[in-house]
């Protein structure tokens, strides 16, 4: 991929004095600065400094952080062109997560869309704004793979399947840097957190994961395989240890895996700190011994803890990291520059781009990523309704935007109040400016045909450093579903929330559960409408919702017990606790419609195939029928599973290997075809080596991870 830049970066290397070889291993922040401009220039003239990350904390997702300046940008890449001795331009990156101005659902609830062109497009937009404030690399996508909704940091990638991880690996990736890095309306893309950190015990952020190297490779690597397939420039390494190794200082993952087994060619950058964290973690016994240890084990890029810049000139004169090992991550990182045509492009342009066909996106994306959970017929509501409206977020904005928002701003996002108010047409609605327990109830709901409350958790739940021990609804909204209930109305609750909640004590007292997730800027127009029928939902859950918050981990793409109980599947479930049913109150892949879907006609090209027929080529082809039965035109996410039955290491129940979003008219019907590959039907063992092997295989494909609908095929 960096062939053709290699001998380049060698040249410009081969007149560096070590001090700026080592500067452009550092990556500083702006902010111990802002106060001091004259110092942060002087560095720059040295070569001391070769990245500038925009944020000024580790936790700038919940932190306010300042504007970002183009103007600034360009006058301190300026003193780097033209003043530094030799002219090597800075990277400026920033966290543009899910969105700049313009702020799109957060990943956990995007994937749920389960439109990987759509998501492509609308990370093109991001990319576009990004590169309009001068910010020409990104922290973003991430990728960890979580089963544990308490992670506050789940909300931040793709759930708990790993095909899902790819592709939106893919999707994303895509969008940010476009055929070329180099493209003008293309940003660099880094994936994170590499590798293991959404496997932290107890959802607590930064803990120990413990990760058998079989489950490495088949859960928790194919997003990043993906990543590096899809041309990733860059690659954060996180922040947590597996099995006693923290990955920041391991060879085994940064350089055996991603580089050597993988492929990667990018160059890796650390977590915010974790350089030198290796000290306190343990591993080290000061940041001299954190920075050998890290760039030995294949951290190029130190971000904000000044290890390297501070001491790898002493190692290398004590012979502890080799002046080649030095060249070579310098060589990596200016690969990357010379791809982006950074030095034939160093500064910012101030370019216009249109914000309502972005925000026209944010909210299809947005209409798309909702799922509607539960709906006894009461949805859509018409719009002459008389709503009476309560709950905590039923004037909110800023966490309608969701955590890891740095620049959407919260006076230009519309509430769900004002989103209902706008999309009435002779309707009404009453409410209570407190966002208490809706007090005056009787009186107030008396008024209305139906309730709706605006219910969820506040993006100061989520996000970086801010697990929960308890998934479960805030005591005060449950006693307000409860007051709702007893009143007699139908009753719908629209919940604003980033990761899954356990909703099985309030799911039975509400006639309509819409989970609208934080989705951006759009948030509130996307939910009503959905509320309203102008979108039909289409979402499905990319994560398992728990009845209980003290089932976790609970996720459908586990392994069989050596007993009969599979309670996720609903083998025995009563068997798996004493005082409660372990099967999900929403399974993976489970989204409802306004319309109805009826599957038929599950057929197979091929009973068996040989294996070697298979790895020559020839593919399985799976054909369904799915038919519009209901009274709305509406999209269905159409999705595969398969089950190797006996395999020499245990293997999922069911995993997912594909899906398709197809629209379909109402009394409609269409043919769905998925072909199946060698790349399918296989696994990776504790060696990372891939292998497929003969047996039978069972295939469902449905509307969930639940589908009843079944085929199978023999490999001989």
């Amino acid at each position: 991929m960096y062939k053709e830049y290699r001998s380049k970066a060698r040249q410009i290397i081969s007149k560096m004095t070590l001090k700026e070889k080592i500067g452009q291993l550092n990556q500083i922040t702006i902010t111990p600065y802002s106060n001091d401009m004259d110092k942060l220039k002087q560095l720059i003239k040295n070569g001391d400094i070769g990245s500038l990350i925009l944020a000024s904390s580790a936790t700038a997702g919940n932190d306010p952080q300042g504007h970002v300046n183009i103007d600034v940008y360009n006058e301190l890449q300026k003193i780097a062109v033209e003043k530094s001795r030799l002219g090597i331009p800075m990277i400026f990156g920033r966290d543009v997560i899910h969105g700049h101005r313009t702020v799109y659902p957060l990943p956990l609830a995007s994937a749920a869309a389960f439109n990987d062109k759509l998501l492509e497009k609308c990370y093109r937009n991001i990319a576009v704004e990004a590169l309009a404030d001068g910010i020409r690399w990104t922290f973003s996508p991430m990728l960890d793979l979580c089963r544990d909704p308490r992670w506050g940091r789940i909300v931040e990638g793709p759930g708990e399947d790993p095909y899902v991880g790819a592709s939106m690996a893919r999707a994303c990736i895509r969008g940010f840097q476009g055929d070329n890095i180099s493209d003008p309306d293309s940003i660099v893309a880094c994936a994170k957190h590499y590798i293991g950190y959404g496997a932290a015990e107890g959802g607590k952020d930064y803990f120990h994961s413990e990760i058998g190297d079989a489950t490495l490779y088949n859960y928790f690597v194919p997003a990043f395989r993906a990543a590096v397939n899809e041309g990733i420039a860059t690659v954060m390494s996180s922040f947590n240890d597996i099995s006693g190794t923290p990955v920041t200082g391991s060879r085994k993952y940064l350089t055996d895996i991603l580089r050597e087994q993988l492929g990667f060619e990018g160059f890796v950058v650390s977590d915010w700190g974790a350089v030198a964290q290796l000290q306190h973690m343990g591993l080290a016994q000061s940041k001299k011994e954190c920075a050998q240890i890290a760039l030995n084990a294949g951290v190029d890029l130190d971000m904000c803890d000044y290890c390297y810049i501070d001491n790898l000139e002493s190692l290398v004169e004590e012979g502890k990291v080799s002046v080649d090992t030095i060249d070579l991550a310098v060589e990596r990182i200016l690969c990357v520059k010379l791809a982006m045509g950074l030095f034939e492009h160093p500064y910012g342009d101030k370019k216009e781009y249109n914000k309502l066909e972005h925000l026209n996106d944010a909210r299809e994306l947005a209409g798309e990523s909702m799922v509607l959970l539960k709906n006894n017929g009461v949805l859509p509501l018409n719009k002459n309704s008389k709503i009476a409206l309560a709950g905590p977020f039923m004037k909110e904005r800023r966490s309608l935007l969701g955590t890891w928002t740095l620049d959407g701003l919260e006076e230009e996002t519309t509430s769900f109040y004002e989103a209902i108010v706008e999309a009435l047409t002779y309707g009404e609605v009453f409410c209570q400016e407190m966002s208490g327990l809706f007090d005056n109830s009787v009186y107030i709901a008396s008024k209305a045909d139906v309730i709706v409350l605006a219910l969820g958790e506040s993006h100061l739940t989520t996000g970086e450093r801010n697990s929960v021990s308890d998934i479960s609804l805030s005591k005060s909204q449950i006693e307000l579903i409860n007051k709702m209930h007893t009143l007699g109305k139908k009753v719908v609750g629209v919940f604003f929330c980033g990761r899954p909640l356990a909703l099985e004590e309030v799911e039975g007292k509400l006639d309509a559960i819409l989970y609208a997730w934080h989705c951006g800027s759009e948030t509130a127009h996307a939910a009503c409408d959905i509320l309203f029928g102008d979108t039909v939902p289409s979402g499905k859950t990319t994560v398992t919702f728990p009845r209980k918050p003290t089932h976790i981990p609970l996720y459908y793409n586990t392994t069989s017990s050596g007993q009969p109980v599979n309670g996720y599947y609903g083998e025995n479930p009563e068997m798996n606790y004493t005082d409660s049913l372990a099967t999900p109150l929403y399974p993976f892949g489970y989204g409802l419609s306004y319309t109805t879907f009826e599957y038929s006609d599950l057929t197979i090209d091929k009973q068996s195939l040989s294996l070697n027929a298979l790895k020559q080529g020839e593919k399985i082809i799976v054909s369904i029928n799915v038919s519009n039965t209901g009274n709305f035109d509406a999209k269905e996410t159409v999705q595969l599973y398969i089950k190797d039955k006996f395999a020499s290491l245990l293997r999922p129940l069911r995993e997912l290997k594909a899906y398709k979003k197809v629209f379909i008219n109402r009394n409609d019907t269409v043919k769905v075809d998925f072909e199946l590959s060698y790349d399918d039907l296989g696994f990776y063992n504790e060696k990372g080596e891939y292998t497929v092997e003969s047996g039978e295989f069972e295939i469902y494909v449905g509307e969930n991870c639940l589908t009843k609908n079944k085929t199978n095929v023999n490999l001989l």
